[in-house]
């Protein structure tokens, strides 16, 4: 215990006041953002692009012959970090597990690598920024966090198999609501499992594409039933939310 010149200053004070716990709780974010700042200052978001496949499509196929374990090692790495520091190009780097690894093992290791990666972010942001924006928020913020909670495994669901919404996003909004991280990491992988095979599926088909002309797009790809059966997917996990709400609107009703 330390004395000031007018009341004692306890351990709990000195590191409520003191900057290195702050500090320290925001070097994961800053190495994140550091990453993201070093990979388009290096261009290496001109990589990672289905062109960049086609061209690369004979040398990584070799790699993958001669030292499949190694290239899936280097492929769980590069995934990983891609989903880590949020970086773009998931999608082209899932259909390149599938075209590398084909379907089985290409989904596997996207799925494992994916959620590694993701679960990775969730705990920099909940260790970082969590409790800095629920002293901000206010008590809206712990209304919010605990209906969230309330149904936590169907709502993370419906985010992950819902199309359009940013994968790094579901991966902090649930660091910020204070979701556990056992139940983030189980949705996340059984929730990117359905994108994940449709991705890996393009890939390992993916062949006679790259072979013939044209430009290579995700939209060429991806086709409108595709689209569809990822919103199925989301519709048939909001189902039990939308249950629990009609039972307890029958029980007040009644």
């Amino acid at each position: 215990m330390l004395m000031s010149k007018d009341r004692f200053v306890t351990p709990q004070d000195t590191e409520t006041v003191g900057s290195p716990s702050l500090t320290r709780r925001l070097v994961p974010i800053g190495i994140i953002l550091c990453g993201i700042a070093l990979f388009f200052a290096l261009g290496l978001n001109r990589y990672i692009t289905l062109e960049n496949l086609r061209e690369n499509r004979l040398m990584l196929l070799d790699l993958v012959a001669r030292n499949s374990n190694m290239a899936a090692v280097l492929f769980f790495a590069v995934y990983a970090c891609i989903a880590a520091f949020s970086l773009p190009g998931a999608a082209v780097t899932s259909i390149t597990g599938g075209f590398l690894f084909g379907l089985w093992l290409g989904a596997a290791l996207n799925v494992v690598s994916a959620t590694f990666g993701a679960t990775l972010l969730f705990l920099a942001a909940r260790t970082s920024l969590a409790d800095l924006l629920r002293q901000r928020a206010g008590p809206w913020m712990v209304r919010f966090e605990r209906g969230f909670q309330e149904n936590a495994i169907s709502n993370l669901l419906a985010l992950r198999l819902m199309p359009g919404i940013p994968f790094f996003i579901v991966n902090l909004v649930p660091a910020f609501l204070g979701v556990s991280l056992r139940v983030f990491a189980l949705t996340t992988f059984f929730g990117i499992i359905p994108a994940a095979f449709v991705y890996t599926a393009i890939g390992s088909g993916l062949s006679g594409i790259l072979e013939g002309g044209g430009d290579l797009t995700l939209d060429r790809l991806l086709t409108p039933d595709i689209s569809i059966a990822l919103g199925g997917l989301a519709v048939l996990a909001l189902l039990p939310v939308a249950y629990r709400l009609w039972r307890r609107h029958s029980k007040k009703t009644s």
